[in-house]
């Protein structure tokens, strides 16, 4: 979240905080994962709750069991906002939000007939765990996943509009050729079959018909397969130089000026030299504090 949560006051109030809002401390952590634990149960009641044979057998215990969910998750969202100091802020934010519409569904059943078909929103929940687990010890390989996004996604843009252009160039190609009979009826309907084509995944509800058709058709998923690999590498490169630059140190050796450290290295690997220009070498120190023994040792002799 952007904006800084502060507890509401001294007492219980902080104590709620720091095992809600926080996870450096065992009952923090304990809660996390109850939490964590709470939810992915309560989307496999949801997913189980779909299938018409699970549905038909054990609507009734699921029914009981999501209201148990409910009341539970509701006792948590109140619980936050009693920790907090502006728990308004937090109902506006992107997690507070969901939390919220993790929990309005069921609710709604019993007040507003015919929103049972709201109840498939509580797959939301799912989303809470990111929310868990940026507060836990992923957060760094989050922060690393999510730096290699942004910087990648320039070039992963430029990538798309190129796919764009061939794909818009092969459908007014292929529409130009084959008849509406064979499922070209427009440049749009030929864009989705260009899409699927490419992709290498050939629904069959589109095909062409003519000779010179089909060695497009070959000509594109070569080309789909020749490109299907260029975002992965450029996103790969990208968190390959994040790990780098998360490691290393671009701060050169005073001595050789080699500048790659890593980050919490104390002499050069290159040259041996201190590599802390702020501090004085205890290497250095404690020589000079046997050559003053020596000297003290000496001028005693004398």
């Amino acid at each position: 979240m952007s904006f800084p949560l502060t507890p509401g006051a001294e007492g219980l109030r902080t104590r709620l905080f720091h095992i809600i809002f926080e996870s450096d401390t065992p009952g923090a952590k304990a809660f996390d994962i109850a939490l964590i634990i709470a939810i992915l149960l309560s989307v496999t009641v949801i997913l189980l709750g779909s299938v018409e044979v699970y549905a038909e057998r054990y609507g009734h215990i699921f029914f009981y069991t999501e209201w148990a969910f409910t009341l539970l998750f509701s006792l948590e969202l109140l619980v936050r906002l009693y920790c907090l100091e502006r728990p308004t802020v937090y109902l506006k934010s992107f997690y507070g939000i969901v939390d919220v519409i993790a929990i309005i569904p069921t609710w709604l059943v019993l007040l507003v007939p015919g929103a049972h078909g709201l109840v498939m929103v509580r797959i939301l929940r799912v989303l809470r765990i990111f929310r868990i687990l940026r507060l836990m010890e992923f957060v760094g390989e989050g922060r690393l996943l999510l730096d290699a996004l942004k910087r990648s996604l320039r070039q992963i843009l430029l990538f798309f509009s190129s796919i764009l252009m061939v794909v818009t160039l092969f459908a007014a190609l292929m529409y130009t050729i084959e008849s509406p009979e064979a499922g070209f009826t427009s440049i749009p309907m030929s864009m989705y079959w260009a899409i699927v084509s490419m992709t290498t995944v050939g629904y069959g509800d589109i095909v062409p018909a003519t000779s010179l058709g089909k060695a497009i058709t070959v000509i594109l998923m070569l080309i789909g397969y020749s490109i299907i690999a260029v975002p992965t590498g450029v996103f790969s490169a990208q968190v390959i130089r994040s790990i780098r630059e998360d490691r290393y140190s671009e701060e050169a050796c005073p001595g050789c000026g080699h500048d790659r450290h890593e980050k919490r290295a104390r002499y050069c690997l290159r040259c041996g030299t201190w590599l802390d220009e702020n501090s004085e070498d205890p290497r250095k120190k404690a020589h000079n504090r046997r050559g003053e023994e020596d000297d003290s040792a000496s001028e005693t002799k004398l």
